[in-house]
């Protein structure tokens, strides 16, 4: 019975530990538009949702890797994206971004210090760039608000030598006074916006 105690205990705190993304609902699908599937999920630990989109791409895994990996290749990017710095850049290993994201009147823009990290699996080819908050100090501007909060992945797996499997997941809390439900509003496409213009871009 005290084994079962402690394993049980152990479970919970494992379970407490857990980032939202794994402690989330299960994808639901929402529509499919210009070739992407677009799902959404909720957090658990807030009412803002994780956003995936889903596209097969005639092009080869390693020339859209290629694209989204190079830090001088930006062009394409969303255009609520407004300042883009590269800090530092490793290639196929990381890179590291200070971003300023557009919003509209009375709301203050967002701005972010992010890591990029890029890894390539030998076996399957799957390639990922995942991209999170860095930690300690980044670049200051009082005109924005700093996002804490920040994920984002993108997967590529070749299905061959001409085909590939494009995912791009990701949650952001822009921060205060931005009600949850605008916020999900405002995102929905967004996975189809940029999958799309990264598609146009190759």
């Amino acid at each position: 019975m005290k084994h079962k105690l402690v394993y049980i205990t152990t479970w919970a705190l494992f379970a407490i530990m857990l980032p939202g993304s794994l402690c989330a609902q299960n994808w639901k699908f929402v529509k499919e538009k210009d070739g992407v599937q677009l799902y959404t999920r909720h957090s658990a630990s807030s009412g803002l949702k994780y956003f995936k989109g889903v596209a097969e791409i005639n092009i080869p895994a390693e020339r859209i890797y290629s694209k989204l990996e190079d830090v001088y290749q930006t062009d394409w990017w969303t255009k609520d994206v407004t300042q883009i710095k590269v800090l530092s850049y490793t290639k196929d290993r990381l890179a590291q971004y200070y971003l300023v994201y557009d919003l509209p009147w009375p709301f203050k823009d967002r701005d972010l210090c992010v890591n990029v990290t890029a890894s390539i699996n030998r076996v399957t080819g799957e390639r990922r760039l995942t991209a999170v908050p860095m930690s300690g100090t980044c670049v200051a501007n009082n005109q924005c608000v700093r996002m804490k909060e920040f994920w984002e992945e993108w997967k590529i797996r070749p299905i061959d030598k001409n085909r590939s499997l494009v995912e791009l997941e990701f949650y952001i809390n822009p921060g205060t006074h931005l009600p949850d439900w605008i916020v999900n509003m405002v995102l929905t496409d967004s996975p189809i916006k940029v999958i799309r213009a990264m598609r146009r871009a190759l």
